[in-house]
Formats: C-alpha cells, sequence, structure tokens
C-alpha cells in the first residue's frame, strides 16, 4: 500500500505525517491499549493502513478541531482514534455526571 493523502488539506497531513514518521501516535493507553509490545507505540503507518489527522482532544466540536494548529495535530489509526474517541467520551460523561451529582453550596 502507498502512502496516499486525504483529498483535502494535503500539506497539513504531510507535515503531520512527517512529524509523526508516518506511524500512529497514539502511545501510553490512549484507546485502551498500552501498545506494551511495540514500545509502547502503535504499529500502524501509512504503508500498512489508513491515518488520519486529529487533534489530541478528540471530544472537540468539529469547529474547534479544524481550528487546531497543525503542530498540536496527531496522527491516529482508524482503530486508534475510533477507540480513544470513546474512551475520551466516556470519561467527559463521567467527569459531567460527577459535577452535576455535587450538592451546591449555600455559602
Amino acid at each position: 500500500m502507498t502512502r496516499r493523502p486525504p483529498l483535502g488539506a494535503t500539506a497539513v497531513w504531510e507535515a503531520v505525517m512527517a512529524t509523526a514518521g508516518h506511524r500512529c501516535q497514539c502511545s501510553g493507553g490512549l484507546c485502551g491499549s498500552q501498545h506494551a509490545k511495540t514500545g509502547n507505540r502503535c504499529i500502524e503507518t501509512t504503508t500498512r493502513g489508513r491515518l488520519l489527522v486529529a487533534p489530541l482532544d478528540l471530544t472537540l466540536s468539529d469547529v474547534a478541531a479544524a481550528a487546531v494548529p497543525a503542530e498540536d495535530l496527531r496522527a491516529w489509526c482508524l482503530g486508534c482514534h475510533a477507540k480513544a474517541h470513546k474512551r475520551q467520551l466516556a470519561n467527559q460523561r463521567e467527569l459531567e455526571q460527577q459535577a452535576a451529582d455535587e450538592p451546591l453550596a449555600l455559602f
């Protein structure tokens, strides 16, 4: 498989991939896997599969994510991106629930 950039924002994709070494930047359990067998980093590359570019905070709205500067974007394989997004949304919901459960202070 060859490295194929996306149809849009090719320059940004190429810059992020160059920084990432054309390898998924998921590490340390972002997606739920420690990637322990592969040096604590996902082994997916653009030669093995498709990588996309997204911010580290996957809970950002589309508008906010589009405003993230290229130097703050990361390369993600599809699997790590989906799992990390799901984990981040669950963490966000848990924090929101905890805040809602706290009693309001009188003073």
